[in-house]
């Protein structure tokens, strides 16, 4: 048994989480959750009180949370290089947007799907501010790539890129060029690859 096990559901952002498992490639256990009892069972529980997934079990240590399991892995095995050294001024960059995915856009994105209206004059009481401005920023900092911290690919690319992916694709997140050539450039990694067909193939399973 690994010491590195997985909770996740394939209709969920564990799919964000397992594509960083891959990245990082060393063993892991998978446990799939079915939503419903199965996520809010007293086991489950006391891995992550909130009943949801993604979490991780690393030895003694619990990490739930997409972003913060990216944050972890990446910090936890720095040879894989998923994350700049603590010298560069690319490690503030990374911290930087992996938060800003996690919190600005995650609640942008969520306001436009569920058709919340921020008044103009109350979009300093929410985090994000406006829809456009949120993307607007990120458009910015994804300019000089090729990634979100710049030469190197980092765990921050693989959140990031999971959210503009994901929301791309449910219309939450215009369609910008900019936007394309990132993910374009993400999504035709061998791990990212990887990670999506054991979700399919999961999920193709469960149908049969």
């Amino acid at each position: 048994m690994s010491d590195l096990i997985f909770y996740t559901n394939p209709q969920s952002r564990g799919r964000i989480a397992h594509w960083m498992l891959e990245e990082i490639g060393v063993p892991y256990e998978t446990v799939w959750l079915d939503y419903g009892p199965a996520m809010k069972s007293g086991d489950y529980l006391a891995v992550n009180p909130m009943g949801k997934v993604p979490a991780i079990q690393h030895g003694g240590a619990v990490v739930t949370e997409a972003a913060a399991i990216c944050a972890y892995l990446a910090d936890r095995f720095p040879e894989k290089n998923l994350l700049p050294p603590s010298s560069h001024p690319a490690r503030a960059a990374y911290f930087r947007w992996m938060f800003f995915a996690a919190g600005p856009l995650e609640l942008a994105v969520t306001a436009k799907a569920l058709g919340w209206e921020v008044p103009q004059n109350k979009s300093g009481f929410v985090g994000f501010g406006s829809y456009s401005d949120t993307l607007n920023s990120l458009e910015k900092a994804l300019t000089p790539g090729p990634y979100i911290c710049g030469e190197q690919f980092t765990a921050a690319d693989v959140y990031v890129g999971s959210q503009i992916g994901w929301g791309m694709m449910v219309g939450t997140i215009e369609k910008r060029p900019l936007f394309e050539a990132y993910i374009g450039r993400l999504f035709a990694r061998p791990a990212g690859q990887k990670a999506n067909r054991i979700n399919e193939d999961y999920l193709k399973s469960r149908k049969e």
